[in-house]
Protein backbone atom coordinates (compact mmCIF):
# COMPACT_ATOMS: atom_id res chain seq x y z
CA UNK A 1 0.00 0.00 0.00
CA UNK A 2 1.35 3.29 -0.68
CA UNK A 3 2.50 5.51 2.28
CA UNK A 4 0.34 9.24 2.58
CA UNK A 5 2.70 11.99 0.73
CA UNK A 6 3.06 15.60 1.77
CA UNK A 7 0.50 18.26 0.52
CA UNK A 8 1.35 21.77 -1.57
CA UNK A 9 3.93 24.09 -0.43
CA UNK A 10 0.75 26.63 0.53
CA UNK A 11 -1.02 24.39 2.38
CA UNK A 12 2.06 23.06 3.64
CA UNK A 13 3.36 26.29 5.10
CA UNK A 14 -0.60 27.27 6.77
CA UNK A 15 -0.16 23.57 8.70
CA UNK A 16 3.57 25.28 9.82
CA UNK A 17 2.44 28.48 11.11
CA UNK A 18 -0.51 26.95 13.21
CA UNK A 19 1.80 24.19 14.32
CA UNK A 20 4.26 26.45 15.21
CA UNK A 21 1.70 28.73 17.39
CA UNK A 22 -0.16 25.72 18.94
CA UNK A 23 3.16 24.49 20.40
CA UNK A 24 4.09 27.85 21.89
CA UNK A 25 0.48 28.15 23.83
CA UNK A 26 0.36 28.15 27.24
CA UNK A 27 -1.86 24.97 26.96
CA UNK A 28 -0.59 22.83 23.93
CA UNK A 29 -3.75 20.96 22.24
CA UNK A 30 -2.48 17.10 21.88
CA UNK A 31 -5.04 15.98 19.67
CA UNK A 32 -4.65 19.37 17.40
CA UNK A 33 -1.20 19.01 17.45
CA UNK A 34 -1.20 15.35 16.47
CA UNK A 35 -3.67 16.12 13.25
CA UNK A 36 -1.48 19.18 11.76
CA UNK A 37 1.37 16.83 11.95
CA UNK A 38 -0.73 14.53 10.01
CA UNK A 39 -2.03 16.76 7.95
CA UNK A 40 1.80 17.53 7.33
CA UNK A 41 2.50 14.29 6.36
CA UNK A 42 -1.12 13.60 4.52
CA UNK A 43 -1.69 16.19 1.74
CA UNK A 44 -5.10 14.26 1.84
CA UNK A 45 -6.62 15.43 5.02
CA UNK A 46 -8.29 18.78 4.94
CA UNK A 47 -10.06 20.85 7.53
CA UNK A 48 -12.82 18.61 7.53
CA UNK A 49 -10.95 15.48 7.82
CA UNK A 50 -9.15 17.62 11.19
CA UNK A 51 -12.51 18.68 11.93
CA UNK A 52 -13.80 15.28 11.71
CA UNK A 53 -11.14 12.96 13.85
CA UNK A 54 -12.15 15.90 16.66
CA UNK A 55 -15.25 14.87 16.37
CA UNK A 56 -14.91 11.23 16.66
CA UNK A 57 -13.11 11.68 19.91
CA UNK A 58 -16.22 13.62 21.09
CA UNK A 59 -17.93 10.77 20.11
CA UNK A 60 -16.29 7.56 21.71
CA UNK A 61 -15.99 9.93 24.79
CA UNK A 62 -19.74 10.35 24.61
CA UNK A 63 -20.28 6.04 24.97
CA UNK A 64 -17.97 6.38 28.24
CA UNK A 65 -20.08 5.73 31.47
CA UNK A 66 -20.75 9.07 33.43
CA UNK A 67 -17.51 9.18 35.57
CA UNK A 68 -16.86 5.26 36.52
CA UNK A 69 -15.13 5.80 39.52
CA UNK A 70 -11.73 5.68 40.29
CA UNK A 71 -8.22 5.35 38.23
CA UNK A 72 -8.93 1.31 38.07
CA UNK A 73 -12.10 1.79 36.97
CA UNK A 74 -11.43 4.53 34.26
CA UNK A 75 -8.70 2.25 32.85
CA UNK A 76 -11.10 -0.91 32.69
CA UNK A 77 -14.31 1.46 31.12
CA UNK A 78 -11.80 2.79 28.39
CA UNK A 79 -10.16 -1.05 27.56
CA UNK A 80 -13.81 -2.09 27.33
CA UNK A 81 -14.71 0.50 25.10
CA UNK A 82 -11.45 0.90 22.85
CA UNK A 83 -10.06 -1.86 23.36
CA UNK A 84 -12.74 -4.80 23.07
CA UNK A 85 -16.12 -3.31 21.80
CA UNK A 86 -14.58 -0.68 18.94
CA UNK A 87 -11.19 -2.53 18.22
CA UNK A 88 -8.35 -0.45 18.83
CA UNK A 89 -5.14 -2.09 19.28
CA UNK A 90 -1.66 -2.73 17.75
CA UNK A 91 0.70 -5.69 15.99
CA UNK A 92 4.45 -5.70 14.93
CA UNK A 93 3.20 -4.86 11.34
CA UNK A 94 2.28 -1.56 12.70
CA UNK A 95 5.72 -0.74 13.08
CA UNK A 96 6.12 -0.60 9.46
CA UNK A 97 3.75 2.02 8.13
CA UNK A 98 3.81 5.47 8.71
CA UNK A 99 -0.25 5.66 9.17
CA UNK A 100 0.73 4.59 12.42
CA UNK A 101 2.06 7.80 13.37
CA UNK A 102 -1.01 9.64 12.12
CA UNK A 103 -4.05 10.33 14.68
CA UNK A 104 -6.54 10.72 11.58
CA UNK A 105 -4.86 7.27 10.30
CA UNK A 106 -5.40 5.64 13.38
CA UNK A 107 -8.63 6.16 14.51
CA UNK A 108 -9.82 5.28 10.52
CA UNK A 109 -7.74 2.13 10.80
CA UNK A 110 -7.87 1.67 14.44
CA UNK A 111 -4.25 -0.02 14.38
CA UNK A 112 -1.19 2.46 15.64
CA UNK A 113 2.04 2.59 17.29
CA UNK A 114 1.77 2.21 21.08
CA UNK A 115 2.08 6.30 21.82
CA UNK A 116 -0.52 7.35 19.13
CA UNK A 117 -3.01 4.72 20.68
CA UNK A 118 -1.84 6.06 23.42
CA UNK A 119 -3.21 9.65 22.52
CA UNK A 120 -6.68 8.20 21.51
CA UNK A 121 -7.05 6.56 25.36
CA UNK A 122 -6.00 10.20 26.55
CA UNK A 123 -7.91 12.11 24.21
CA UNK A 124 -11.57 10.04 24.78
CA UNK A 125 -10.47 9.88 28.53
CA UNK A 126 -9.83 13.21 29.10
CA UNK A 127 -13.11 14.58 27.27
CA UNK A 128 -14.77 12.17 29.34
CA UNK A 129 -13.40 13.86 32.85
CA UNK A 130 -10.68 11.48 33.61
CA UNK A 131 -7.32 12.28 35.15
CA UNK A 132 -4.99 10.69 32.62
CA UNK A 133 -1.66 11.56 31.22
CA UNK A 134 1.00 9.60 28.79
CA UNK A 135 3.75 7.30 30.87
CA UNK A 136 6.82 7.61 28.55
CA UNK A 137 8.05 3.76 29.66
CA UNK A 138 11.06 3.00 28.01
CA UNK A 139 10.61 1.86 24.71
CA UNK A 140 6.96 1.30 25.11
CA UNK A 141 4.33 4.38 25.76
CA UNK A 142 1.61 3.66 28.11
CA UNK A 143 -1.43 5.61 29.50
CA UNK A 144 -1.91 6.61 33.29
CA UNK A 145 -4.83 7.10 35.45
CA UNK A 146 -5.31 8.74 38.75
CA UNK A 147 -2.35 10.70 41.07
CA UNK A 148 0.70 9.33 42.27
CA UNK A 149 0.59 6.29 44.64
CA UNK A 150 -3.55 5.52 43.25
CA UNK A 151 -2.02 5.18 39.39
CA UNK A 152 -2.75 2.79 37.57
CA UNK A 153 -1.30 1.75 34.23
CA UNK A 154 -3.17 0.37 30.92
CA UNK A 155 -1.38 -0.52 27.35
CA UNK A 156 -3.74 0.52 24.70
CA UNK A 157 -1.22 -1.85 21.99
CA UNK A 158 -2.30 -4.95 23.71
CA UNK A 159 -6.10 -3.38 23.79
CA UNK A 160 -5.98 -1.52 26.97
CA UNK A 161 -4.37 -3.91 29.02
CA UNK A 162 -4.71 -2.71 32.65
CA UNK A 163 -0.95 -3.57 33.72
CA UNK A 164 0.00 -4.77 37.33
CA UNK A 165 3.22 -3.51 39.08
CA UNK A 166 5.20 -6.69 37.49
CA UNK A 167 3.76 -6.01 34.10
CA UNK A 168 5.53 -2.65 33.93
CA UNK A 169 8.39 -3.78 35.23
CA UNK A 170 8.59 -6.59 32.64
CA UNK A 171 7.89 -4.16 29.77
CA UNK A 172 10.86 -2.28 31.35
CA UNK A 173 13.35 -5.15 31.81
CA UNK A 174 12.81 -6.32 28.15
CA UNK A 175 13.26 -2.81 26.31
CA UNK A 176 16.71 -1.92 28.49
CA UNK A 177 17.51 -4.73 30.78
CA UNK A 178 17.14 -2.24 34.10
CA UNK A 179 14.78 -2.62 36.72
CA UNK A 180 11.96 0.18 36.72
CA UNK A 181 12.17 3.25 38.53
CA UNK A 182 9.49 5.63 40.09
CA UNK A 183 10.84 8.53 37.37
CA UNK A 184 9.70 6.43 34.63
CA UNK A 185 6.50 6.77 35.62
CA UNK A 186 5.87 10.52 35.31
CA UNK A 187 3.06 12.25 33.18
CA UNK A 188 4.29 13.07 29.95
CA UNK A 189 3.81 16.75 28.63
CA UNK A 190 1.76 17.06 25.94
CA UNK A 191 4.80 18.60 23.67
CA UNK A 192 7.04 15.33 25.01
CA UNK A 193 4.64 13.31 23.44
CA UNK A 194 4.67 15.03 20.03
CA UNK A 195 8.65 14.68 20.25
CA UNK A 196 8.29 11.38 20.69
CA UNK A 197 6.25 10.80 17.57
CA UNK A 198 8.49 13.17 15.45
CA UNK A 199 11.56 11.05 16.28
CA UNK A 200 9.19 7.68 15.92
CA UNK A 201 8.43 9.51 11.97
CA UNK A 202 12.04 10.61 11.25
CA UNK A 203 13.27 6.88 12.16
CA UNK A 204 10.46 5.28 9.78
CA UNK A 205 11.55 7.62 7.40
CA UNK A 206 15.49 7.11 8.06
CA UNK A 207 14.98 3.26 7.19
CA UNK A 208 13.62 4.34 3.80
CA UNK A 209 15.84 6.41 2.08
CA UNK A 210 13.41 6.93 -0.95
CA UNK A 211 10.99 8.70 1.65
CA UNK A 212 13.83 11.76 2.17
CA UNK A 213 10.51 13.99 2.06
CA UNK A 214 8.99 11.91 5.20
CA UNK A 215 12.50 12.66 7.12
CA UNK A 216 12.58 16.70 5.71
CA UNK A 217 9.46 17.45 7.36
CA UNK A 218 9.72 15.47 10.16
CA UNK A 219 12.90 17.02 11.29
CA UNK A 220 11.43 20.52 10.21
CA UNK A 221 8.42 20.46 12.48
CA UNK A 222 10.85 19.25 15.44
CA UNK A 223 12.82 22.55 14.37
CA UNK A 224 9.49 24.03 15.48
CA UNK A 225 8.98 23.25 18.70
CA UNK A 226 10.12 25.60 21.60
CA UNK A 227 13.16 23.43 22.77
CA UNK A 228 15.27 21.31 20.11
CA UNK A 229 18.50 20.05 19.54
CA UNK A 230 21.35 21.80 17.58
CA UNK A 231 22.40 19.22 15.82
CA UNK A 232 18.67 18.75 13.79
CA UNK A 233 20.04 22.13 11.80
CA UNK A 234 22.77 19.12 10.97
CA UNK A 235 20.11 16.63 9.89
CA UNK A 236 18.11 19.12 8.48
CA UNK A 237 21.44 20.63 6.14
CA UNK A 238 22.32 16.95 5.04
CA UNK A 239 18.76 15.88 3.94
CA UNK A 240 18.68 19.52 1.59
CA UNK A 241 21.63 18.33 0.10
CA UNK A 242 20.61 14.76 -0.27
CA UNK A 243 17.05 15.90 -2.03
CA UNK A 244 19.47 17.72 -4.59
CA UNK A 245 19.32 21.64 -3.22
CA UNK A 246 22.98 21.55 -2.64
CA UNK A 247 23.28 25.57 -1.94
CA UNK A 248 20.38 25.74 0.85
CA UNK A 249 22.05 22.86 2.47
CA UNK A 250 25.87 24.23 2.19
CA UNK A 251 24.17 27.38 3.55
CA UNK A 252 22.58 24.93 6.28
CA UNK A 253 26.32 23.19 7.14
CA UNK A 254 28.05 26.45 7.35
CA UNK A 255 25.67 28.23 9.72
CA UNK A 256 25.36 24.66 11.98
CA UNK A 257 29.62 24.95 11.52
CA UNK A 258 29.51 28.49 12.94
CA UNK A 259 27.52 26.87 16.19
CA UNK A 260 29.52 23.90 16.59
CA UNK A 261 32.91 25.84 16.23
CA UNK A 262 32.97 27.30 19.98
CA UNK A 263 32.86 23.80 21.03
CA UNK A 264 34.85 21.55 18.60
CA UNK A 265 36.85 23.74 15.90
CA UNK A 266 37.88 20.06 14.47
CA UNK A 267 34.25 19.21 13.65
CA UNK A 268 33.27 22.52 12.50
CA UNK A 269 35.80 22.03 9.69
CA UNK A 270 34.58 18.86 8.88
CA UNK A 271 30.80 19.98 8.38
CA UNK A 272 32.45 23.16 6.21
CA UNK A 273 34.38 20.57 4.30
CA UNK A 274 30.76 18.67 3.48
CA UNK A 275 29.62 22.37 2.48
CA UNK A 276 32.02 22.78 -0.10
CA UNK A 277 31.59 19.35 -1.41
CA UNK A 278 27.40 20.41 -1.05
CA UNK A 279 28.60 23.31 -3.71
CA UNK A 280 30.78 21.35 -5.79
CA UNK A 281 28.15 19.00 -7.01
CA UNK A 282 26.84 22.10 -8.99
CA UNK A 283 29.67 21.84 -10.92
Amino acid sequence: MRSPHPPPPERSAELRRRFAEEVRSERPDLSLLCLLLGAEADGSLDETGIDAAQIELDRLAGQLPFRPGGPRSWAVSLRELLGERCGFRGSAADYQRLESSLLHSVLRRRRGLPILLSVVWMEVARRAGAHVYGVALPGHFVVGFGPEGDQVLADPFDGGRVLSGGDAELLVAGATGAPLQPSMLVPAEPLEVVVRILNNVRAWAAARPERSDVALWGVELSLLMPSHPARLRYERAQLLVQRGDFLTGASELDAYADVVEAVDESAAGRVRQQAQAARAMLN
